[in-house]
């Protein structure tokens, strides 16, 4: 499960980073409210940890912002601002639940598998489809006119991506923050060779879909054009 923590106390950070890693999740982590739109909007989480007092926005309007943005993944609130007033402002914006600091850590991870048992907690539909190719994540399963196959967990990832946004170019940040997340050292090759890859597993399965490169911007994925691009 990968968690994203929008965070400015780095102590607080490293902390919660270092408990959770120990409970089994993967968790990347940024400290303004800049960062926290770009990652939450672009990237593939299945839980974001957020506080309402950051340098540049407050969280409050960068939920409703991820949220008019099509984010849907569940969110918590970590904040001092405890008052009512302050935690019915933050459910309303769109959060899932609210958690005053300071906080036990005990009661965080009784948060965390509340909001994960709810349905749709992650956030996803159980598959996405488009045109003539349907994939289910949790099985990394691909379906298309010639039969089914099954994916690496990057290249599921990956093809979510693309399918989540047909027609629209991906840049080469957004692929990699989406599938490798914001703190991961990956060389830029692996990117082209995972689009070869599932360029490959496309025409195996028959196809009309097709990635196309967008030079020197991305990749978007649309009916192939037929010149292996």
């Amino acid at each position: 499960m990968r968690i994203l923590l929008i965070e400015d106390d780095p102590r607080l950070t490293e902390s919660l980073k270092y408990q959770l890693g120990k409970e089994g999740f993967a968790v990347d982590a940024c400290s303004d409210a800049f960062d926290g739109l770009h990652y939450m909007t672009a990237g593939s989480y299945d839980l974001v940890l957020l506080d309402r007092m950051l340098p540049g926005a407050d969280g409050i309007s960068l939920l409703r912002d991820a949220r008019l943005q099509g984010a849907a993944t569940p969110v918590i609130f970590l904040t001092a601002m405890g008052q009512l007033d302050d935690r019915i402002q933050g459910l309303d914006a769109g959060a899932d639940d609210y958690i005053v600091k300071p906080f036990a850590f005990g009661e965080l991870m009784a948060r965390i598998r509340s909001v994960c048992r709810r349905p749709r907690a992650l956030g996803r539909d159980d598959g996405v489809s488009y045109g003539d190719l349907s994939l289910e994540p949790s099985e990394k399963r691909l379906l298309g006119p010639k039969g089914e196959c099954v994916l690496s967990k990057r290249e599921s990832d990956l093809l979510e991506a693309f399918l989540r946004s047909p027609r629209k170019v991906l840049t080469r940040d957004a692929l990699f923050l989406r599938v490798w997340g914001p703190a991961a050292l990956v060389e830029d090759g692996n990117l082209d060779n995972y689009i070869h890859f599932l360029r490959r597993r496309l025409r195996a399965l028959g196809s009309e879909l097709g990635i196309s490169t967008v030079r020197g911007v991305g990749y978007m994925l649309a009916p192939d054009r037929g010149d292996g691009q």
